[in-house]
């Protein structure tokens, strides 16, 4: 299910945290919700609607998302403190310190002045991401407030529409798929993809909806076919048709050159399970009904993607003699699936959990290591689009461990990624036990040993050789220091 588009009322959003999260919960909700009404009283949107109505569109996402009461709180209140007389010590008082810091975290940063609007925009973003270093449940509530926002964009001029959509395309989407919060990137590159290209959405739209009766009949028809398989061997799983959105769609067309009845994956269902080892079993009755296509079989549940998504994905030749994508994974990692990071965020006595702090530790350690190489800020944007964008090789290490890197990474790469001493001594490497320069580009499958020597000293050249941020920013720090020592050797003489 997607998220509820439709204006939703108060009561809705309590009766929801009520059910969901109890009594302790809807008091604090509705005490949030009372001091953002009445502190933004008077304030009106661009549509004509009482302001109030954007924090709590914004709460609730949050409340789709499963976020906890704190979460929602912050959000039904991130625009008190900049837009109202309600102040920070106000919130305090009322709310706590650990919901202030959540709003001031996504309290609009006031403009800035700078030489263009692209390096104001660059610099914003910079802040957002840093704060998001801090506490990732800042970065939650603003995604929710980008998406009410875009919602909602229709009543903002054309110029302004296609900025906040591009940015929003570019950057917001791609950081909600980093972690893995698939709802709101859906829903925002669709909302984005509307205003940038409206001829091109509306015929996907058409498209899509032309074919709707005959695709829900032939899901209906796969899904009695593969339950009683199923039931034969006592597996238990929900069978579903997997609703494509529109700029997947589109954006596949593109880059594949394809037509819209070309695309494999408008053909597509999602069988969930209770167990991991089920999952394996009805992978096995999917080949034994229809034959897997060559190729098209990936596992992300022995190997999860860096955003925690886990699935098997399995191309078939359906009943019908067309291509028929099939996904297989369990409840627990469906809901990672939906909801990403958001599924991982529990609070306990307001610490997240150790397991919590491994799930996010390794992008965030990636742009703290950004913030501290003080990158220019439209630099810093770009590392951070190159992150976000690249699809991932899977490589091995000569112990066999598994590592991930973004397409186009190179032996320096993989080198740096060992460690860091081990980059700066790289010489060359081994692919499949073939010597190969460090410039070579890796490819999923490939096993890679780094052959080292104390000899070797990095030069500039290899800031063009490595593809990944954070090699980038392990080179950049060693001639920073390797400046600064020559430096004082040279005032020293």
């Amino acid at each position: 299910m997607g998220f509820v588009k439709a204006p939703v009322t108060k009561d809705i959003l309590l009766e929801g945290v009520c059910q969901k999260l109890g009594d302790h919960a809807y008091e604090s909700v509705q005490k949030a919700y009372d001091v953002s009404e009445r502190a933004h009283q008077g304030q009106f949107r661009l549509s004509g609607e009482p302001y109030i109505v954007h924090p709590l569109q914004v709460g609730f996402i949050l409340y789709e998302l499963g976020l906890d009461e704190k979460v929602i709180c912050a959000g039904l209140l991130h625009d008190v403190i900049e837009d109202t007389e309600y102040s920070r010590e106000d919130m305090i008082r009322d709310f706590g310190e650990d919901i202030t810091d959540l709003v001031e975290g996504v309290t609009k940063i006031s403009k800035i002045k700078s030489q263009s609007k692209e390096t104001e925009a660059a610099e914003n973003i910079r802040k957002i991401i840093v704060a998001t270093i801090k506490d990732i449940r800042v970065i939650l509530i603003k995604l929710a407030d980008k998406t009410h926002n875009l919602r909602t964009l229709s009543f903002q001029p054309p110029e302004k529409q296609r900025r906040i959509a591009q940015e929003t395309l570019s950057l917001y989407a791609p950081i909600a798929g980093r972690l893995g919060i698939y709802k709101i990137k859906s829903e925002l590159e669709d909302l984005a993809f509307q205003i940038l290209n409206p001829d091109e959405y509306q015929e996907v739209k058409k498209n899509i909806n032309s074919k709707k009766s005959e695709r829900e009949g032939f899901i209906e028809t796969l899904k009695i076919i593969l339950l009683q398989r199923l039931s034969e061997i006592q597996i238990e799983a929900d069978v579903d048709g997997r609703a494509k959105h529109f700029y997947s769609i589109y954006r596949k067309m593109k880059l594949k050159e394809k037509t819209f009845n070309e695309i494999f994956d408008l053909r597509a269902i999602r069988i969930i399970t209770n167990e991991v080892k089920d999952c394996y079993g009805v992978l096995g009755i999917v080949h034994t009904l229809w034959n897997p296509v060559p190729g098209r079989f990936k596992d992300y549940i022995a190997t999860p993607k860096t955003n925690m998504y886990q699935s098997l994905h399995t191309t078939v030749i359906g009943p019908d003699g067309k291509p028929l994508e099939v996904q297989i994974r369990t409840r627990d990692m469906n809901d990672i699936a939906e909801y990403g990071i958001a599924a991982h965020w529990i609070y306990k006595e307001g610490k997240p959990s150790a397991s919590e702090k491994n799930v996010k530790v390794k992008w965030l350690e990636l742009l703290s290591s950004w913030q501290d190489s003080a990158l220019d800020p439209k630099e810093f944007v770009e590392e951070l689009k190159y992150d976000l964008h690249e699809d991932e090789v899977f490589v091995f290490t000569p112990k066999g461990e598994i590592l991930q890197l973004p397409k186009g990474a190179t032996i320096l790469d993989f080198a740096f990624r060992i460690h860091t001493d081990v980059g700066l001594k790289a010489k060359g490497g081994r692919i499949n036990g073939r010597m190969l320069p460090l410039r070579t580009e890796l490819r999923s499958g490939d096993q890679i040993e780094i052959i080292t020597d104390k000899r070797t000293k990095p030069s500039p050249i290899w800031l063009r050789i490595v593809r990944t941020p954070s090699a980038r920013q392990k080179l950049r720090s060693y001639f920073k220091k390797l400046r600064e020592e020559n430096k004082k050797d040279t005032s020293t003489r």
